[in-house]
């Protein structure tokens, strides 16, 4: 059993089951559609694989397009956003793998603060405006048209108010907050959607990965210390579960977790990088 309360969960070991013979590398990424289809993004020959909740294969896609995977969202209209580092790009795809959009210039980094170099995960506000997290060279925030132009930026190294070590995820709450994952600060952010710092969370262990329930009003952390936490909008940590040492053992975290993603049933599943593939399910106690 991990968490607690409300929020207790026991993990499905060995939940998922890759097509015999295929070889994975790092999982950075994982989310779910609106039919729980969980959507597994990593850096290997088939870098989007794609299961049932119950772990039965689906289907693959991304081969020749998806080269280094970072972070993935996918939104209420079952778009797929793949955000590249490696490549300095982010692809928009329709659920089946069709290719919709790209922005950055695959393979070529953009000029000093400029989109994108290095980036690391994306969101939308309710207006539909893009943010991008850029991310491991330029430690800014990007904030785009629907289409992908430049609206504004923000962001410089540093560990002061509305600076970044790094800009690791970026994801929006309902209420149009901007949440930024500064992982060495050790924190989150908040920002206005003009990029204007409010707030900061602090306490937590290098935060990787964010999601958020809305409808529940609260925030799911993966955390590279070995660690996953929940908390209440207001900043009230629910329940946490790992820490500590890295363990293989079931429900405990071996190397790092990085992305993080709740189905429909409140589900939750992370992935590990820093080390082999590893992709663990909890499943919530009702």
């Amino acid at each position: 059993m991990f968490g607690s309360g409300d929020y207790t969960y026991d993990v499905v070991e060995e939940w998922w089951t890759p097509p015999n013979g295929w070889a994975f590398g790092v999982i950075t990424g994982v989310a779910c559609d609106s039919e729980d289809r969980v959507y597994v993004y990593s850096r290997s020959d088939h870098p989007m694989v794609v299961h049932d909740r119950d772990g039965t294969f689906l289907h693959a896609w991304g081969e020749g397009v998806l080269k280094d995977a970072h972070g993935l969202l996918i939104d209420a209209d079952d778009s797929v956003f793949c955000v590249e580092r490696q490549t300095h790009c982010m692809h928009k795809f329709s659920r089946d793998g069709d290719l919709l959009m790209t922005v950055g210039t695959p393979d070529q980094k953009g000029a000093e603060g400029e989109p994108l170099n290095l980036p690391t995960d994306i969101d939308f506000d309710s207006q539909g405006f893009m943010y991008i997290s850029d991310g491991y060279g330029n430690r800014r925030v990007h904030k785009c048209t629907p289409d992908g132009w430049l609206v504004r930026s923000w962001g410089k190294h540093g560990t002061g108010p509305g600076q970044f070590v790094l800009p690791h995820c970026v994801r929006i709450d309902k209420r149009d907050r901007v949440l930024v994952a500064d992982r060495p600060n050790d924190r989150i952010q908040f920002f206005d959607t003009d990029g204007t710092f409010t707030h900061e969370w602090t306490g937590l262990h290098w935060p990787d990965g964010i999601y958020i329930d809305d409808e529940d009003e609260v925030v799911y952390v993966a955390e590279h210390g070995f660690r996953v936490s929940i908390w209440t909008f207001e900043g009230e940590k629910i329940t946490e579960w790992g820490g500590g040492e890295a363990s293989e053992a079931p429900g405990r975290f071996k190397w790092r977790p990085h992305g993080i993603w709740v189905d429909s049933r409140g589900d939750v599943y992370v992935t590990e990088v820093e080390g082999g593939p590893r992709l663990q399910k909890f499943a919530r106690r009702r």
